[in-house]
């Protein structure tokens, strides 16, 4: 029942993250480095009732930081040097760089034909979503291309790291949150003080704030970039990173669904195939965990 927990777990991260998208489009006016430190930060403070579970090794507190601020930092600065269509498509690597890259960071974890399989259907998914069916690589945009590859590689390894690392409490993700978001504020800071703008220029980005900023914000950082965060670490502690891989191309499946649902966006063919090779790679990439877990159910109800 751990493997199926572990299941349950990635699919409540998943479909937290699906709604960052939408949340994100709300604040999209936000310079992005303020979003993000704020969203962070509120993610963070979420974890204070469990602040006694962040005193973690200093290696431990590096590679939680490394990851949650890493991938953050590295995507959106991708996002400024090349077009969003191709960095997103690029960062929906990292699924695939988690199924591939188990066996190196996890003793016992080989890679089965299932495995493999499942990733790369996910991935074409994921592609169709993430491309519309339209990709249009320009060596021009290479240093963005690199860095959202770098951030895929970094959220990857990070996620296969919490398996390796000394046991730690799922509440320290509070603390990796709260400190990501105030390095995250923290180049905000720089990018102002580089341009000119100084104490100024902080205080006028953050009064330009509105109510409905802050909300939406506040339901970034307890949704998917704080909340999600948590059942994450939660599900790769008890589960298959092969498994979880494979499930997280669900992600672009349910973050169109929920643009279609409540951003007024349609559903074209191109998307309904792509979300019929998502479900078949999760369903492929899952199905021995899954399998595993109905027949030990089947098991106990039969009579000794």
């Amino acid at each position: 029942m751990r493997g199926m927990s572990s299941i349950l777990l990635a699919l409540a991260a998943i479909v937290v993250w699906s709604s960052l998208a939408f949340l994100n489009s709300r604040v999209n006016a936000i310079p992005p480095f303020l979003s993000v430190g704020i969203a962070l930060a509120v993610g963070g403070l979420v974890g204070l009732v469990k602040a006694r579970e962040w005193r973690v090794p200093l290696r431990t507190f590096a590679v939680g930081v490394g990851g949650i601020f890493g991938y953050h930092a590295l995507l959106f600065i991708a996002f400024r040097l090349a077009p969003a269509v191709e960095v997103n498509l690029i960062n929906y690597l990292w699924p695939l760089l988690i199924v591939l890259l188990s066996p190196l960071f996890l003793s016992g974890f080989r890679l089965g034909p299932r495995h493999i399989a499942g990733a790369l259907l996910g991935l074409a998914g994921a592609s169709l979503i993430a491309s519309g069916g339209r990709l249009g690589l320009d060596a021009a945009n290479l240093p963005g291309y690199l860095l959202a590859a770098a951030a895929a590689l970094a959220w990857a390894c990070y996620s296969l790291m919490t398996k390796r690392l000394p046991p730690f409490p799922t509440g320290a993700v509070g603390g990796f949150c709260l400190v990501s978001g105030l390095f995250s504020l923290g180049l905000y800071c720089l990018e102002l003080a580089l341009g000119g703008s100084g104490a100024a220029g902080i205080a006028s980005g953050l009064s330009a704030l509105t109510g409905l900023d802050w909300l939406f914000l506040v339901l970034l950082g307890l949704g998917p970039m704080g909340g999600a965060f948590y059942a994450w670490d939660a599900a790769l502690k008890r589960g298959d990173p092969r498994v979880i891989g494979a499930l997280s191309y669900l992600t672009p499946l349910l973050s169109t669904l929920n643009l279609v649902l409540l951003g007024g966006k349609s559903l074209t063919p191109l998307a309904m195939a792509a979300m019929a090779l998502i479900v078949a790679g999760a369903v492929v990439g899952s199905w021995d965990v899954v399998r595993g877990a109905l027949r030990a159910r089947r098991n106990r109800r039969l009579p000794a």
